[in-house]
């Protein structure tokens, strides 16, 4: 059956519309999935190198546990939850690499909302560190405020590696006093340590491992509203989002400086609160 010339273009043109429909329904539903939901915190985990930082973020992640050391530059990851029909994202940065840069690693303190720092009980210089590190991040944050309101920072402090045998500590009794006594080998307290975590900052204790369901992405998708798709059962569940990129450092001062950001047109300038 030919088709006359009218009725080609009016084809083309109704496959067009349905081109375009599908696609801003597609761009619509892919930036409501990945937008900054409200329930949004930054984990930025600090501590000397070799500490065992990684691999606790591999039991975070529920990737188990691996003995061989590879030095972290810099890694930034992204999971995300459905929780009693809530979503919910953490963001984790490992600023291992940032030691050798003071204003980068101020920065990367001042985004964060809350602090896993690492020590080892075999390396006395990384437990004092550590100690240095806490100091660091409530000096800034305070400087942030500027006297404002009390400076309150969620800060977990997980002292690692105590399967080791006792003879290889080199910390005492009294500098664990007080934090998480963990071993990312096997596991030791660090359910303890990811519920204070989640506790501490402001987030429902199903954003730990052992508290909810770990599915995919294509499955994640499918439990929003109107994709056809519910929680399993009132399950809570998360995913790790595969794609996630550390935000540009425009974008990290930019929210570190807020509506003190714009350009003043009278008076001094205030000094950066990254320097």
């Amino acid at each position: 059956m030919e088709h006359t010339h009218a009725q080609k273009r009016l084809i083309k043109k109704y496959i067009f519309l349905l081109l375009c429909t599908l696609r801003n329904n597609s761009c619509k539903m892919m930036r409501n999935l990945f937008k900054r939901p409200r329930n949004c915190r930054r984990v930025v985990v600090l501590g000397a190198p070799g500490v065992g930082k990684t691999s606790i973020l591999r039991r975070f992640l529920r990737d188990g546990f691996d003995d061989r050391y590879q030095p972290t530059s810099e890694d930034f990851l992204r999971k995300l939850y459905r929780i009693r029909g809530e979503t919910y994202q953490i963001d984790i940065l490992d600023a291992s690499g940032e030691r050798s840069f003071p204003a980068k690693r101020r920065l990367s303190i001042l985004t964060g909302d809350i602090f896993l720092l690492v020590f080892s009980v075999d390396d006395r210089g990384s437990f004092e560190e550590v100690v240095a590190l806490r100091n660091e991040i409530f000096g800034a944050k305070a400087a942030l405020l500027n006297g404002r309101e009390p400076t309150r920072v969620p800060t977990v402090v997980c002292a690692n590696k105590v399967d080791l045998p006792a003879e290889e500590w080199a910390v005492s009794p009294a500098d664990v006093r007080g934090v998480f006594e963990t071993s990312a080998k096997d596991g030791q307290n660090l359910d303890s340590a990811f519920e204070a975590l989640a506790r501490r900052g402001g987030l429902p204790p199903e954003t730990g491992p052992s508290r909810h369901r770990r599915v995919s992405l294509r499955s994640y998708q499918a439990l929003w509203p109107g994709r056809g798709g519910g929680e399993a059962d009132g399950a809570p569940c998360g995913a790790l989002y595969p794609l996630a990129r550390r935000p540009s450092f425009g974008s990290d001062l930019r929210r570190v400086l807020g509506p003190r950001g714009a350009k003043r047109r009278n008076g001094p300038l205030e000094k950066c609160p990254v320097q």
